[in-house]
């Protein structure tokens, strides 16, 4: 019987280890404060996967607002345009950084207002089951924010 109980003890540890070790992880969440009044808001994080399998963000959500969709900045000809994403793909043993002028999170129509210091909860689920609740922390306009890449 003692034997039967190590067995499942080590096949429990197992599986947790390897579930840890593939599943997405958020590192450098953050939120720049918006004017009062704004009704939109962008998020950036670093998204890491360490599996040996790519994974993809389908959708984020956040009881802070009312949506939040994947977009992506860029620049064609000298004009600025912004494409929402239906999801994005995080590389096997690589990172998307979603960062300002490029890959972010479009947070719209805050059920309050936000200031400098608050937590906002996003969660990002990934096709699949893996589900990631993290915390994006408001920092004024030309704070240091500081960044892991």
């Amino acid at each position: 019987m003692r034997r039967l109980h190590l067995s499942l003890m080590f096949l429990v540890a197992l599986v947790t280890t390897t579930h840890a070790a593939t599943t997405p992880q958020v590192q450098d969440a953050w939120i720049q404060e918006a004017p009062p009044g704004a009704t939109v808001l962008a998020a950036y994080l670093v998204i890491v996967n360490p599996g040996a399998q790519a994974q993809t963000l389908v959708s984020v959500s956040s009881p802070d607002f009312a949506a939040v969709e994947i977009h992506a900045s860029q620049i064609v000809n000298g004009v600025a345009s912004m494409t929402h994403l239906k999801d994005l793909s995080i590389p096997a043993q690589g990172r998307q950084v979603l960062a300002p002028g490029g890959t972010h999170l479009m947070l719209m129509r805050p059920k309050h207002a936000l200031r400098a210091g608050d937590p906002v909860r996003l969660r990002l689920q990934f096709r699949g089951s893996a589900r990631l609740d993290v915390s994006a922390k408001v920092t004024r306009a030309g704070a240091d924010v500081i960044h892991q890449h």
